[in-house]
């Protein structure tokens, strides 16, 4: 483990942008919300540079984007959960180097969560159908905890739930929400270069430690 300082004694990794590429669903998803509710579409772009936040969030922004209501947001929240449950990993890809990465740390055998923003339930499903869940031994979303990231309680948590240190459980994710968790949660962070950091060069987010794919935290 000489790349890593302080040595890892836990994990826990993002889901979108990270380790899956949903970007396809969130756009698949959203539009079909937006034809139910005769609203224009948003642009693929938009949405790139939205989620990360959780779904409220993103619901949010599109409904303000395309001149929608808030009022409308309970029934777009409703037509997204309905839609998303279908689609969920339709559009979605594992990125390149992630189930080597993933197989390389579950061989050290320390605990591994995954904490996304994600609904809890869509997160493990996802991660069933792309044949990832064996890998975590916690599944956290953003429903779990009262509070989201950039927060650092869901990292406080996981990290009580891994039964570890925050000072030497490493959050790897690809967005600023999830180096600002780290920071405050006084976790270590691994930025990817490849997800989705709402439009902004990802090597701008102070980290420990920039990685092109997964597998290079430990390579051969």
């Amino acid at each position: 483990m000489k790349l890593l300082q302080p040595v890892p004694t836990g994990f826990m990794i993002d889901l979108d942008g990270t380790m899956v590429d949903t970007l396809g669903d969130f756009v698949a998803v959203l539009s079909q919300v937006l034809d139910d509710l005769s609203l224009p579409r948003v642009s693929r772009d938009f949405v790139e540079h939205t989620i990360g936040q959780g779904s409220e969030h993103l619901i949010r922004s599109v409904l303000r984007e395309v001149g929608g209501q808030q009022d409308q947001y309970d029934k777009a929240w409703a037509l997204y959960q309905q839609h998303y449950e279908v689609l969920n990993g339709a559009h979605a890809d594992v990125f390149p180097g992630v189930e080597e990465g993933l197989r390389r740390l579950r061989a050290l055998g320390l605990p591994m969560a995954c904490l996304t923003n994600k609904p809890a339930a869509f997160a493990r499903d996802l991660l069933q159908r792309k044949g990832l869940s064996g890998f975590f031994d916690q599944v956290f979303g953003g429903d779990d905890f009262e509070r989201k990231k950039p927060d650092p309680l869901p990292l406080l948590k996981t990290c009580e739930a891994l039964g570890t240190s925050p000072a030497t459980t490493w959050m790897i994710g690809d967005s600023s929400n999830d180096a600002k968790a780290a920071h405050a949660a006084g976790c270590p962070v691994a930025l990817v270069s490849y997800g989705y950091n709402h439009g902004q060069p990802i090597r701008d987010v102070p980290a420990a430690l920039y990685l092109d794919r997964l597998d290079q935290l430990f390579p051969d």
